[in-house]
Order: C-alpha cells, then sequence, then structure tokens
C-alpha cells in the first residue's frame, strides 16, 4: 500500500476514538480522564516507559520551550534523546521524535499496527491515550538514553502521568482549561503538581504565591526535594537581538558555598524564555543524568521550538506566535516592545471558545492597529464575528476575514503600505494554518 495512504488511515483509526483536544469546553468538563487505563495498556505493551530514563513537564506556558530546551541539551551531550510533545502544528508525528528526527510516517503506521491488538482489548480509551503509548514504544523501540515528555492536560491524571522520572518540571502557571482544571490557581497548581512523585526531585519556575505554596506543600508531603527557579538559583538577562539572547544563572552548589555563574545562549526570543532556559537547566542539572554545562550551552544554543515569537520575515516583520491565554499575551507584548518598541500591529486572531478572548486582545490594546479576525479548522474555535464584536468592545479596529490564508494575504496587503508588524496569535490552530499558509507563498 502506498505509504501516505497508510498514514492518513493510521490517522483515520487515532482519531476513531475519543480525541478531547476537539471536544468543547461543556464536554470536556465531563470527560472521564483516569489512569487505569493507560496503566494496563502499558503493561499490555511490555512497559516501555519504564526502559529509559524521563523529565516530565507540566505548566500552563513555557513547558514546550523547556521541553524541546531540555531534549536539545541531551542530545548535545551524546544521549540518544525523545521527545514527546501535543498538540503538533503541520504534522501528527511532531508529537514524537528522537534527537530531533520526526517519527516517520510508515513508522507511525507501523507503530499503530503493532498496538492495535492491545488497544483492542481496553474499552474507552481516547485517541491521546494510544499516542502517548505509541511515543513511549517508539522511544524503547529506538533504543533511547533518556526521553522528555510533556503532559497534554493538567497533569495529574494525564495520560503521561504513569512514568516514575528523574525530575518533575512545572513551568509558569496561569489561568487555562478551566472547565476541568479548576478556576483558581490553587485548584490549577494542585492539578499541574499531580506529577510530583514520591522521592522525585521538582523543578519549578517562578510562581504566583497562591500557586508556588501548592506546590511546595505537595512537594514536602511526597518527599520531593523542590528547587525554584529565583530563588535557589537566580539568573539574569544579558544582551538580547533578533539572533538571539544570552542569559546568566547564579547558583550555590551548597547554602554556605560562594555563588557561581554560568553564561548560556539561547536562539528563542523573550524574557518567558530565559526563565524557562533556567528551568530547564536547573531540571537537567537535578536529573541525576550526566550531563556537563558544555553539552547544556550546545544543545541551549541549537533548539529550534517553531511558533514561539517565531519571525519568518524581518520587514516589515511577520511573527509566528503561540501565546493563547492573557498571561501569554502579556508576555508576548513585552518582547514585542523588547525587539519593535512602539511599532503597530495587524493582529491575525483566533480563539477557542473557552478562551478569554477579552483578555488577550486588552493585553496588547495600545499596540494593535488592527484586528483580522478568522477560524481554524477545529471544532472549538470562536466565530470571527464575536472576535469582531469583543475587539470593538475594547476600542480596537477589527474585521472577519476566512478562511485563515485569506487573512494572512489581508495582513500582508496592509502591512506592505503602513510597514506593521504581522503577528499571528491567539489560537495555536490558527497559527499552525497560518504558517502552513506562509510557506505555500514562499
Amino acid at each position: 500500500m502506498d505509504t501516505e495512504l497508510a498514514y492518513n488511515q493510521a490517522l483515520d483509526y487515532l482519531y476513531s476514538f475519543v480525541d478531547y483536544s476537539l471536544k468543547k469546553s461543556s464536554e470536556l468538563a465531563k470527560a472521564d480522564f483516569n489512569l487505569e487505563r493507560m496503566r494496563e495498556l502499558m503493561i499490555l505493551l511490555g512497559s516501555p516507559e519504564q526502559q529509559y530514563p524521563i523529565l516530565h513537564v507540566a505548566g500552563t506556558k513555557g513547558k514546550g520551550s523547556t521541553s524541546a530546551l531540555m531534549a536539545s541539551a541531551l542530545s548535545a551531550a551524546g544521549f540518544r534523546t525523545g521527545l514527546y510533545t501535543s498538540p503538533h502544528l503541520q504534522d501528527y508525528v511532531e508529537r514524537i521524535q528522537v534527537d530531533g528526527q520526526l517519527v516517520s510516517h510508515a513508522q507511525l503506521v507501523e507503530l499503530v499496527e503493532q498496538v492495535k491488538p492491545a488497544v483492542a482489548k481496553i474499552p474507552k480509551l481516547t485517541t491521546f491515550e494510544i499516542t502517548t503509548a505509541i511515543g513511549f514504544l517508539h522511544f524503547a523501540q529506538q533504543n533511547v538514553g533518556s526521553a522528555v515528555i510533556e503532559v497534554g492536560l493538567g497533569g495529574r491524571l494525564d495520560a503521561t502521568n504513569v512514568v516514575t522520572p528523574r525530575v518533575a518540571v512545572i513551568t509558569s502557571l496561569s489561568y487555562d482549561h478551566m472547565a476541568v482544571l479548576g478556576n483558581t490557581l490553587t485548584l490549577i497548581a494542585g492539578e499541574k503538581a499531580g506529577i510530583i512523585k514520591p522521592g522525585v526531585p521538582v523543578v519549578s519556575s517562578p510562581q504566583k504565591d497562591e500557586a508556588r505554596v501548592v506546590l511546595e506543600k505537595i512537594a514536602a508531603e511526597r518527599n520531593a526535594p523542590l528547587t525554584l527557579v529565583g530563588r535557589e538559583l537566580t539568573f539574569e538577562r544579558g544582551e538580547h537581538s533578533l539572533e538571539g539572547q544570552t542569559l546568566t544563572i547564579l547558583y550555590r552548589q551548597t547554602p554556605d558555598s560562594n555563588p557561581k555563574s554560568v553564561i548560556l545562549r539561547i536562539p528563542l526570543l523573550g524574557q518567558h524564555q530565559v526563565v524557562n532556559a533556567t528551568t530547564a537547566y536547573a531540571a537537567l542539572q537535578v536529573s541525576g543524568l550526566n550531563i556537563s554545562v558544555e553539552a547544556i550551552a550546545r544543545g541551549f544554543a541549537k533548539v529550534k521550538w517553531p511558533c514561539r515569537f517565531e519571525i519568518v520575515r524581518r520587514e516589515p516583520p511577520v511573527i509566528l506566535d503561540s501565546a493563547h491565554n492573557q498571561d501569554s499575551f502579556e508576555k508576548l507584548g513585552q518582547t514585542l516592545e523588547d525587539f519593535f518598541p512602539g511599532r503597530k500591529v495587524i493582529l491575525i486572531f483566533g480563539s477557542s471558545e473557552d478562551k478569554d478572548g477579552s483578555g488577550m486582545l486588552a493585553a496588547l490594546k495600545g499596540r494593535l492597529k488592527l484586528v483580522l479576525a478568522t477560524q481554524a479548522n477545529h471544532p472549538r474555535a470562536l466565530e470571527p464575528a464575536i472576535i469582531v464584536a469583543t475587539a470593538e468592545r475594547l476600542g480596537i479596529g477589527a474585521e472577519a476575514v476566512l478562511p485563515v490564508e485569506a487573512a494572512l494575504a489581508r495582513a500582508l496587503e496592509l502591512a506592505a503600505s503602513g510597514g506593521e508588524i504581522v503577528l499571528s496569535a491567539g489560537s495555536m490552530f490558527v497559527t499552525a494554518e497560518v504558517k502552513t499558509a506562509w510557506e505555500k507563498r514562499n
């Protein structure tokens, strides 16, 4: 059979199960999340997740970038390294990679065939659970020496939480998926802290006090040593340009010793990426894996993580970003001010129905010349007319443009005469479609 036909049939099989990422928030809130199905599936597949050391990463924002940084450093150190992330941008196989190489379409077809007998024995499995199992299995078959596993949603009941990692990492916590995780930072932190295992080191990015207290309490209860970035080790941002930025990490090997420092360079832009890099560095250091500072520096310097303030054209700038809640839009605004002070923005904006569209747009209000409201090909996508009405209530000019490809064309046309920044943000799914449309144009 033709490989691409077989690949599409494999995707059809995966999507024939319940896929909560495609469900509306009201259905998501009623979801039957539990780990028993996943544990049973792992046993039937020979427990592949127990065959290599794992670094497990949860968080609201920054977990993908932090995961990519750690995986790049581990590869640079000579570990054959698996990286499991979600969602994908353009191709499903982006979720599963080894040393930066995506699992091939042919390999995914073969992996799907391998798991089918086990899947048939377990009722109510979901698309994400099966995909996670396939990721674990692929890493075992590829003889990885380490794997970085990003949580899909939450932590406590996430399908990835069948692992016992070398380190549990919790990146910046803010409000997202409240229908499932709760509508306070205390509740959200409690769900994310579900990845903390007895005796396993924990590393956390700086947190608001409400979230930090929860992480400290759960770590103490589980006798899990906690390293808090900003407390046990601190960071300073160095020079930064569109080529990348440097950071200096300050730490003490013992509480009484003199502070030591390490200088690192990353191509990812924005103050928040300095925090993510410091978090990744701390996690690698407490993981128990033998990785040198030199290897971390090499890996960080060459990390690739698309659609994170990704500048695909310098002038007039075209920027692809993954911000999709108010907190990340505020950080996006800071990054814009860093690199393009005072410059106006034409925003290609879509959002899921359960997101705070008003909060996101308000965070960039002073910079926005126009919002081009559009809609990804996704069941949770918000109607552009609702986005336009929200923008106009905030006093921001807006128009609806469908499909996404047309919104990009309209933004480029306007920027050609006005020189504004063309920015895509608000929905990973919209930004993914903008990326595809941009590549098609170029």
